[in-house]
């Protein structure tokens, strides 16, 4: 069975001297993974600016040595495979096998650039390709393809060449059914957005199940990895404020952008549009502030965030895990990240090595 594994996911929406600084912070704490996830230009409306995922990384690889790093995701409708390839080595040549890579479609990406609407081939098709294609490369062979959306043609590597021809593990970004089913059949495992509770954990893994099965693959070697906005503080109020925050940032994002691949996701967490239209109104008017003091208790409590006094957080990953969870990616916000780093680190993971 694959291992539990507790890790953190940022936007790749802050400076980065300060990515990089939480990064180390969070190796130094324990955790066991640091993820990017590309934010995008919709971050501009509240202050942020959207910034290269891979590159961070990078950078981040090489001030680390022990934490596992990944793309938590990066979309083919604004690389081409055969890029992702080329900066995925790049990953190998600096973190050797600490390096993750997840894939998705980033529906929001897709939208502000004009890409997949209106598009006769649709994202799984888009997602299939993309992974045949990185995979083929990597892998070292002359490599030869002709896809309904990618073409490839790639010289074998020579022998002489001390390169690596490993190819690391691939994860897929899924929502929906399909998108889900097809990280278990064609990935490593399956990644889920911000937001996800344990009943959409619960859900996303029969699909991500069904999947592997249909292909004649073991459902318990895949990774099932979600991102779940958290906080935490002695003090159990100021433990949860950071969530309050994040989360009302997701909630109006969803409601602006993603309505429809957000549905089942709101769904499992009891939550309706119409509960969450004061939130992205909140967000759109007064910013992030004005959002976190529209989420109320009850939606608080909805979200299922990892937030609040250590123990509070570990019940709540103890819950995520019994839902089918093997990786958590933890997303902290609130005051002194790299201070709640060292509290998670202190307080919460010992815990889960015992």
């Amino acid at each position: 069975m694959v291992p539990f594994n507790i890790g953190v996911l940022q936007l790749s929406m802050e400076p980065v001297h300060e990515t990089v600084a939480m990064a180390r912070a969070c190796e130094d704490a324990g955790f066991g993974a640091f993820w990017i996830a590309e934010a995008y230009p919709w971050w501009r409306k509240h202050s942020f600016e959207a910034r290269s995922s891979t590159a961070i990384l990078a950078v981040i690889a090489a001030q680390t040595r022990r934490i596992q790093l990944g793309w938590g995701i990066i979309s083919p409708y604004t690389r081409h495979p055969v890029q992702i390839a080329m900066e995925a080595r790049v990953m190998q040549d600096l973190a050797g096998d600490r390096f993750l890579l997840g894939l998705g479609a980033s529906k929001i990406f897709m939208k502000e650039i004009g890409e997949g609407e209106g598009e006769k081939v649709g994202p799984a098709t888009v997602m299939r390709e993309s992974i045949e294609v990185i995979r083929g490369v990597m892998k070292g062979d002359a490599f030869r393809y002709e896809g309904k959306v990618f073409s490839a043609d790639v010289p074998p590597l020579k022998s002489d060449a001390h390169i690596s021809r490993d190819v690391p593990p691939v994860y897929v970004a899924g929502t929906g059914p399909v998108m889900q089913k097809m990280s278990g059949s064609v990935g490593d495992g399956l990644l889920t957005a911000s937001i996800t509770t344990p009943a959409f954990v619960e859900y996303s893994k029969k699909n991500m199940e069904e999947g592997a099965r249909k292909v004649g693959k073991d459902p318990s070697s895949l990774v099932l990895g979600s991102v779940v906005v958290g906080s935490i503080d002695r003090d159990a109020a100021k433990g949860k404020e950071g969530a309050r925050e994040q989360a009302a940032m997701y909630l109006a994002n969803k409601v602006q952008n993603i309505r429809g691949s957000a549905d089942v996701l709101l769904e499992c967490a009891g939550l309706t549009f119409e509960e969450l239209r004061p939130v992205a109104d909140a967000m759109e008017k007064g910013g992030r502030k004005a959002a976190a003091q529209a989420v109320t208790d009850d939606i608080l409590r909805k979200v299922c965030p990892i937030a609040g006094t250590p123990e509070e957080c570990i019940q709540r990953i103890e819950d995520y895990r019994a839902a089918g969870c093997t990786h958590i990616m933890l997303e902290i916000w609130g005051d002194d990240r790299t201070g709640q780093a060292k509290l998670f680190g202190d307080a919460v993971l010992p815990h889960f090595r015992s």
